[in-house]
């Protein structure tokens, strides 16, 4: 598996990346330490987490996902230069008291936050430094339509790459990049850093899945053009599209509940739990069946291969998820395939955007 180079960093980076935000929640410390593990020896090279995991966001699991990486790093001294390893810095509280208090993302913010991941990750220097959503208002995790009436910025874009800039220079990070953002939120965070010489983003993290394909519509030029990587999250949809929930439905008596929709209801009612997810879901993994595909080998390979996707990020519970993921890479759909996913997305458009 050939490394990539993220932006115009000199990040070079595993296509695939081993998301985190399980451990401390669905997954104990021992299981995150083996499967961490397990993805070295397969060749990743790139973790990815946040200062709010694990997730589903919890005051009693905060910082645990973190924490939970740190040991495992501190196990293994000789992994940390081989590793690029990105976290987040939340947003504004979005009802999280115990991430942060107020409305804003103040330069203090910022550094109280990255300088207690630093403490939790165990580490000098975080490679990739993101603002998990951003401080301004704008339709995200689910949300449909930009309302001008809900502004509340405190913090100006201007400022948050000065705090940026600062951490770097004292080399507590050494790139930035963003999540959940809009094409024009990157646009701006790219001309303030061109215009005053601060850090450039070199990442967008944000949801891309064949039910979720909003990327498509304009982001995807505005990463292209400014050289901006693209490390999409949620490839199988929270498991929609495994296949898992296909006949028993997401609360049904027959769901599974060790999986993240079925035993989680806040996660129900987000954009994974709406009908038409679901309805969606289905026609896609039926399409993987009648090519000979399984559904999440279906899903994970249209990520892996699209022209847009820097590297996918994966989200696993156990060792067995880690292969299954992994051994999708180098599946190549035919174009007839291809076709077809669209003509879906056609009819269906977005239905978790």
């Amino acid at each position: 598996m050939q490394t990539i180079q993220l932006g115009n960093s000199d990040l070079r980076v595993t296509p695939i990346c081993l998301g985190t935000m399980t451990f401390g929640e669905q997954v104990d410390e021992p299981t995150a330490h083996a499967i961490m593990s397990r993805a070295v020896e397969r060749g990743i090279n790139f973790l990815d987490t946040a200062e709010m995991y694990a997730v589903p966001a919890r005051k009693e699991t905060f910082g645990a996902t973190e924490t939970i990486i740190g040991n495992w790093l501190q196990k293994n001294p000789g992994l940390r230069q081989k590793l690029v390893i990105a976290t987040k810095v939340a947003g504004p509280s979005r009802g999280m008291p115990w991430v942060r208090e107020g409305e804003g993302l103040t330069p203090q913010d910022i550094r109280n936050s990255c300088e207690k991941s630093l403490r939790q990750l165990k580490v000098e220097t975080i490679d990739l430094y993101q603002i998990h959503w951003p401080e301004r208002n704008v339709p995200m995790f689910g949300g449909m339509y930009y309302d001008p009436t809900k502004e509340r910025t405190k913090t100006s874009i201007l400022e948050q790459l000065q705090a940026m800039d600062q951490l770097v220079k004292e080399g507590k990070i050494r790139y930035i990049g963003l999540s959940n953002e809009t094409p024009y939120g990157v646009h701006e965070f790219v001309r303030l850093a061109e215009q005053h010489n601060l850090p450039r983003v070199q990442t967008v993290q944000n949801v891309y899945s064949l039910v979720s394909r909003s990327m498509d519509n304009g982001l995807d030029e505005t990463l292209h053009r400014l050289n901006v990587s693209s490390i999409p999250y949620s490839p199988l949809a929270f498991g929609l599209l495994t296949g898992k929930y296909d006949e028993s439905g997401i609360d049904g008596p027959n769901t599974p509940r060790d999986a993240r929709i079925g035993k989680f209801e806040s996660v129900r009612k987000q954009r994974w739990g709406r009908p038409e997810s679901l309805a969606a879901a289905r026609r896609y993994n039926a399409l993987a069946r009648q090519h000979g595909l399984t559904p999440t080998r279906m899903a994970l390979a249209w990520c892996y291969t699209n022209w847009r996707v820097a590297s996918t990020i994966i989200g696993v519970r156990t060792q067995a998820q880690l292969d299954e993921d992994l051994d999708a890479w180098g599946t190549k759909l035919s174009p007839e395939l291809l076709a077809e996913i669209d003509k879906i997305r056609w009819e269906i458009r977005d239905p978790a955007v």
